[in-house]
């Protein structure tokens, strides 16, 4: 017979390997999809006390951080609309989506007392295939359909935000 606390044991060990396996790398590829988005709602977690940050990664529970990265994230949400912004996958923004990728992915490892390290490695191999990945999947759906770019984007928008935050919750269970 299982007792109560083995079984409890065993159910917050599976809850830490979802986190590390699922939600690190999926915080990631929504950073590779929408590069400021991910950081938004980690800011906001952190800020209203469901993700639990100490440390260098503090910062992240400020007011003015939430904010200013909704603010970013509100702006790309637009700018990517725009004709003249370059692909995701252009030097310039896939090296923003590695670096916050990265960057998420240490933020919720630490949050979860665990490697910063292998959280970086994970959030940045989870932009590079969001980046890759939703672009070639974006492009797929638009030249099949014959639809304009705009309602794929816009639904590319809902998924990154929907990605950010099932990863959050299930960090945070």
């Amino acid at each position: 017979m299982v007792s109560q606390e083995s079984a409890r044991r065993g159910a917050a060990m599976a809850m830490a390997v979802m986190a590390w396996i699922v939600a690190i790398p999926l915080l990631g590829a929504a950073t590779g999809m929408r590069t400021f988005t991910p950081m938004a709602v980690i800011c906001w977690f952190a800020y209203t006390g469901y993700l639990p940050v100490d440390g260098w990664a503090s910062w992240t529970a400020k007011l003015a951080t939430a904010v200013v990265f909704t603010v970013l994230a509100v702006s790309e949400l637009v700018a990517d609309k725009m004709p003249r912004i370059p692909d995701r996958t252009s030097p310039g923004p896939l090296m923003a989506r590695i670096l916050l990728g990265g960057l998420a992915g240490g933020i919720v490892a630490a949050s979860l007392n665990g490697s910063e390290f292998e959280g970086v490695i994970l959030g940045v191999g989870g932009a590079l295939v969001g980046a890759f990945g939703g672009y070639l999947i974006r492009r797929e759906i638009v030249m099949r359909s014959g639809s304009k770019d705009w309602p794929v984007a816009v639904a590319e928008d809902l998924v990154t935000v929907g990605f950010a935050v099932l990863a959050l919750g299930i960090v945070t269970g």
